[in-house]
């Protein structure tokens, strides 16, 4: 399973980061590319618990093994909802937030694994390799969409 803690699985995902340009089109979704890449730097954000997301109600999601099949295998849906807080902020330019998305997974990947990780406002308590696996996902999604 790629994670942000295999140092391939990573750097693959900065070339691709790298390949996206202003002009760049979603293959679906509303995101422009400069939004979408303020999306995953907010992402990154959340999980290091530099920005504060409300928790959803308890559901399934909270629960082994839904969690674990939705963080590990299920694809992710196109379209799924996503926190208010995640979308709400205006990206600065494309490249301040390739900049900053780079610096935000330096900082994951630098991490201790034993330090404590924010809560996930679906899926609640998460450990240090659910986030390596749920933000790389994440990130590699949101790439996908724009076609790298």
């Amino acid at each position: 399973m790629q994670s942000l803690w295999d140092k391939q699985a990573t750097n693959d995902l900065l070339k691709r980061l790298e390949q996206l340009k202003s002009t760049s089109k979603a293959q679906w979704g509303k995101f422009t590319c400069d939004k979408m890449l303020a999306h995953v730097a907010d992402g990154l954000r959340m999980a290091l618990g530099q920005l504060e997301v409300a928790p959803k109600p308890s559901g399934p999601m909270r629960i082994w093994p839904f969690k674990q099949i939705a963080i590990y295998w299920m694809p992710f849906p196109k379209g799924l909802p996503t926190a208010p807080e995640l979308i709400s902020r205006s990206a600065v330019s494309i490249d301040k937030e390739k900049e900053d998305i780079k610096k935000l997974i330096e900082e994951f990947c630098k991490r201790s694994q034993e330090a404590e990780w924010a809560e996930h406002p679906v899926f609640g308590e998460l450990n240090a390799q659910d986030w390596g696996v749920l933000v790389y996902r994440h990130t590699d999604h949101h790439l996908r969409q724009f076609g790298v």
